[in-house]
């Protein structure tokens, strides 16, 4: 099951990063030599608020599946096995 949070974690991560990289960027840079010639030609005027809403779901989602993992992760059996003997897997002491 831990597999398939992680697999619906990568995704998750893909689908943010495909909205971080469609925003226009607020700064200059490129984006400002070339004006505003790409919103006149498509006349698209409220894909921000689409693209921002779909970057603060996504981060949404990839925190909820996080939390989701960290409640599913189980302490291998090596581990459980060694506090119940009372022993520990310390590292030896160095010379």
């Amino acid at each position: 099951m831990i597999a398939f949070v992680t697999i619906l974690i990568i995704l998750a991560c893909v689908v943010l990063a495909f909205f971080v990289l469609v925003q226009n960027p607020k700064g200059g840079g490129l984006a400002g030599n070339f004006g505003s010639l790409g919103n006149q030609v498509m006349g698209v005027k409220q894909s921000t608020d689409v693209m921002e809403k779909g970057t603060w779901g996504s981060m949404a989602v990839i925190a909820a599946l996080c939390l989701i993992a960290v409640t599913m992760y189980e302490t291998p059996k090596e581990i459980k096995d060694a506090k119940k003997q009372g022993t520990s897997q310390k590292a030896p002491a160095q010379k």
